[in-house]
């Protein structure tokens, strides 16, 4: 698997693959969210196939936030979550953010494991909509 940067249509090639959002990027709404933040842009790939996306940017000198990101069904079972996390640490680590925060729900149980299991802490939960959709909001201090 080789896990590298990206550009925002690759991102949306792999995001497209993914059933679970219920919301449809488009490169002008990725854009739109990064805006003029530094950003992180990482796909990851098994046999010549885009299979995994995360999306992430600054929100302030210290804190990078892990907007969007996910696996593709050819993807999954394979690792692929935990190198993108991996490899986006490193970075945001390499660049001198203190903080990674990411935002998730109740529903991507998968998500809220890999999370939890690489050292996440959850800082708040906002009720919205069915239990499912509850956000719960992490954080990782990082090691200097």
């Amino acid at each position: 698997m080789l896990v590298r940067q990206a550009s925002l249509e690759e991102a949306l090639t792999v995001l497209a693959t993914i059933k679970e959002f219920d919301h449809v990027e488009t490169v002008e709404s990725l854009q739109a969210r990064i805006a003029d933040q530094p950003a992180l842009v990482l796909v990851a790939q098994m046999n010549q196939q885009l299979v995994g996306v995360k999306v992430g940017y600054a929100k302030s000198d210290d804190e990078f936030y892990s907007w969007i990101g996910g696996v593709s069904p050819l993807g999954r079972g394979h690792g692929v979550a935990q190198a993108l996390l991996e490899a986006q640490e490193a970075w945001v680590k390499a660049e001198g953010y203190k903080r990674l925060t990411v935002k998730s729900r109740n529903r991507f149980a998968a998500m809220l494991r890999l999370l939890l299991r690489n050292g996440y802490q959850i800082l708040d939960l906002e009720k919205k909509g069915q239990v499912a959709d509850y956000r719960l909001y992490f954080e990782k201090v990082l090691a200097k």
